[in-house]
């Protein structure tokens, strides 16, 4: 409904505030803007705004905010004028405008040339152009040869003649976020089978890179795999995955990795659909997502293999010591620490590292121990490897062997 001005309440705050309330759909009857100004000079000397407190200040400014249809900066604009005495309309004002330099039959050109040529780059298009002028002679690209690239940019981008145009058609492949893995913490509520994996990159020589170790960890029990790679491209990356993957006795249900691209990517993606394998990753700024894993890296593999360059031609030898020997001291003979959850008083989860077992325990000591084991896996198996030898004994023997491999990599470097 619209209502002339002389039928408004603007004598009072109060008249003003029950209107603010009960006329949500009252719009004024006048549309011009000199009208405008004078209503709100008038209410504003009528009402003797100078004079009153800032909460009624607010009201006749939602008074008139509502009635004009003005923005809230836009009122106060015209409240401050009021009060200098400089309230008026003058429809003569100069603005400063920027002058349109390109018109529409100059965006014409720049539309047949990314047309003709598939919306190549600015700097191609500017040259194609001035060549349109200069080589060619036609007179039609004179102004337009004149554009600065980044403008090309802004007029493929904003502009509506341009928008809708054919060049419209030749735009390049917009990015996209990739839809592998979830984005998610694992919870694994106490069962075995949900794997934490990593890369440790052994150091770089110059340009040259050094081998990278794969690193993957269950959560439950602490049992760890480690692989040696020349590069983390897919060739050498997939069946290294693929073989770690087979050598856990229990059945694995999540593959859960940082935001590298090493694994969140087609191939990989692959890989674990066809093993029924979940894929996640870790979520932005939860820096423990993936904290099990990290920490492994330098109590393990760091441990093991030191921080100093080795070239990716050992990778192939590396992985022969850490099937034949790493894989099962980890996993044997190697004791981890295990945390007992208590809650206290204040509800807040005390952990106490009491529980000392080497990881093949920790999975023997699981409610329905067997029910996790993959199928043809027992335990009577797996006890034959765990009790081969003594703790000390296989230590002993690893660091042997670990010893004569760095002694053929330090030999081979220096000769």
């Amino acid at each position: 409904m619209k209502i002339n001005m002389n039928h408004l309440p603007t004598g009072s705050i109060c008249q003003m505030e029950e209107f603010l309330k009960s006329n949500s759909e009252i719009t004024m009857e006048i549309t011009a803007d000199k009208e405008k100004y004078e209503f709100v000079s008038a209410v504003l000397l009528k009402i003797r705004y100078k004079k009153l407190k800032r909460p009624e200040k607010r009201i006749v400014q939602k008074y008139l905010k509502f009635l004009t249809g003005y923005s809230k900066g836009h009122i106060k604009t015209l409240i401050s004028s009021w009060k200098k005495g400089l309230l008026y309309f003058n429809p003569m004002r100069n603005r400063n405008k920027f002058p349109v330099k390109y018109f529409a039959s100059d965006i014409a050109r720049l539309i047949d040339t990314d047309v003709a040529h598939g919306c190549l780059n600015g700097k191609t298009t500017k040259g194609i152009m001035q060549r349109e002028f200069s080589v060619f002679g036609k007179v039609e690209f004179e102004n337009i040869s004149h554009i600065s690239i980044s403008q090309i940019y802004n007029i493929r981008k904003t502009n509506l003649q341009y928008e809708s145009s054919p060049a419209l058609f030749f735009r390049h492949t917009q990015s996209t976020s990739a839809d592998i893995g979830i984005r998610r913490k694992p919870m694994p509520f106490g069962n075995p089978g949900y794997l934490r994996v990593d890369t440790v990159h052994q150091g770089d020589l110059g340009r040259v890179k050094g081998v990278y170790h794969i690193n993957i960890i269950d959560e439950i029990t602490q049992y760890e795999m480690i692989a040696t790679v020349e590069g983390i491209s897919y060739q050498f990356l997939t069946p290294v995955l693929e073989s770690l993957l087979k050598l856990f006795p229990f059945k694995i249900y999540e593959f859960h990795s940082d935001n590298g691209s090493e694994y969140i990517n087609k191939i990989v993606s692959d890989l674990l659909n066809n093993l029924l394998i979940d894929q996640s990753k870790s979520r932005a700024r939860h820096t423990n997502d993936n904290a099990l894993v990290e920490s492994k890296n330098g109590s393990i593999v760091r441990k093991l293999f030191g921080r100093n360059f080795i070239a990716k031609k050992y990778a192939s030898i590396i992985n022969e010591f850490d099937k034949k020997y790493v894989n099962i001291y980890l996993n044997y003979h190697r004791p981890c620490l295990f945390s007992e959850d208590k809650i206290d008083r204040l509800g807040k989860v005390r952990k106490n590292y009491k529980i000392v077992l080497t990881p093949y325990e920790k999975l023997k000591s699981l409610e329905n121990a067997n029910e996790h084991l993959k199928e043809g896996i027992t335990f009577e198996s797996l006890d034959k490897i765990a009790l081969a030898e003594s703790d000390n004994s296989f230590g002993k023997k690893m660091m042997d062997a670990k010893d004569k491999l760095f002694k053929k990599i330090s030999h081979k470097l220096t000769n």
